[in-house]
């Protein structure tokens, strides 16, 4: 039985962003730059787990920093995000017909339910 070795977390984009509290730091980025406090409050984790979720996502180029004074402030770098924004767009058509099915079945599920009112009402 053969293995593959699975990438380092910090390698891509794609492996960085596979752990929640990645993801939940990026999002709480986006919108206004924060210092690690606020993240940390926000996230709550501690603040050396906090930095290294932020070295891996800056090594990545997910995160950029910026230092006003004493204080960093990180950031999510909106353009890095394009590789998956791009890659999840490929499933976007079928996601559209799942949703395109379920419609169609409520719509059905009601159709029936009013044909069934309407004789129970006759």
């Amino acid at each position: 039985m053969s293995f593959m070795a699975r990438a380092a977390t910090s390698s891509d984009v794609f492996n960085a962003v596979a752990e929640s509290k990645r993801r939940e730091i990026l999002a709480y980025l986006l919108l206004q730059e924060r210092q690690v406090g606020e993240i940390v409050a926000h996230v709550g984790l501690r603040q050396p787990s906090v930095s290294k979720h932020l070295r891996v996502l800056r090594d990545v180029g997910l995160v950029r920093e910026r230092r006003h004074g004493r204080h960093v402030l990180y950031r999510t770098e909106a353009n890095a995000i394009r590789p998956l924004h791009e890659w999840t767009k490929t499933f976007e058509r079928f996601w559209q017909h799942q949703l395109l099915r379920v419609k169609e079945r409520a719509e059905a599920g009601t159709q029936t339910s009013d044909t069934h009112t309407d004789k129970e009402n006759s």
